[in-house]
C-alpha cells in the first residue's frame, strides 16, 4: 500500500528539482540519496539542468605558481589535478601561509598531527604541504573504497568521525557544507 502512495506522489508531484540516486546496501536494503555514493550509484531521477541546485562557486582563485606542483603531485599520487585544485581552493584559497582557527596549516590546511604523520617538516612549504595533503587524500579514498564524498568528509572532519557516523558524512555543519563546496569546483567528468 505504501508503495502505491509513493508511486502516486511521484507521479502527481511537480517536476523533481533534485537528482535521485538508488542502490542497495550490504543487507540488500534499498538506499535513496540526493548524491551519488558507493551505495547509491544508479541515477534514478535526473533533474533538468536548469533545476539542479549547485552551491555557488566563488570566483576561482588562480595562482600560476602552483599549477606545475599540482600536476606533478596529482600524477605522483594518481589523483586528479582538478580534485587537488578544488581542495586547495576551498581549504586555503591558494594561500600557502594560511592558518585556520583550528590550527590547520598551509595550502591543503594540514593539521599538525597529519603533517607529522606524513613527514612534513615545514607545513608552509607548498611542495611538502601539497604532497602530504594529496597522499592523505589518496589514503582516504582507498580507505573508503573510492567514495569521494566520504574521503572529503574524512579530510575535513577526520577518519574517525566518518566511521562513528556509520560511514556517512558526519552531522557537522562545516563538513556538510565542505563536501559540496569541493564537489562544485570539479568538472563533471573528473576521474579521481
Amino acid at each position: 500500500m505504501l508503495a502505491r502512495w509513493l508511486l502516486l506522489a511521484v507521479c502527481v508531484a511537480p517536476a523533481a528539482h533534485a537528482q535521485i540516486y538508488a542502490g542497495r546496501d550490504a543487507n540488500g536494503s534499498v538506499v535513496l540519496s540526493n548524491f551519488r555514493s558507493a551505495v547509491a550509484d544508479e541515477l534514478m531521477i535526473a533533474a533538468p539542468v536548469e533545476a539542479q541546485v549547485v552551491p555557488p562557486v566563488p570566483e576561482t582563485v588562480t595562482d600560476d605558481r602552483f599549477v606545475a606542483l599540482i600536476r606533478k603531485v596529482a600524477l605522483d599520487t594518481s589523483l586528479s589535478p582538478h580534485l587537488l585544485r578544488a581542495v586547495i581552493a576551498v581549504e586555503s584559497g591558494f594561500d600557502a601561509r594560511a592558518v585556520s582557527h583550528k590550527g590547520a596549516l598551509g595550502l591543503m590546511q594540514l593539521m599538525p598531527q597529519t603533517a607529522q604523520r606524513f613527514g612534513v617538516r615545514d607545513p608552509f612549504d607548498p611542495v611538502q604541504n601539497v604532497t602530504a595533503g594529496a597522499t592523505y587524500l589518496k589514503a582516504l579514498l582507498d580507505r573508503f573504497h573510492g567514495d569521494l564524498h566520504l574521503a572529503l568528509a574524512a579530510y575535513n572532519a577526520g577518519e574517525a568521525a566518518v566511521i562513528r557516523a556509520g560511514y556517512r558524512i558526519p552531522p557537522f555543519a562545516e563538513t556538510r557544507a565542505y563536501v559540496p563546496r569541493v564537489l562544485a569546483r570539479l568538472p563533471r567528468a573528473t576521474v579521481y
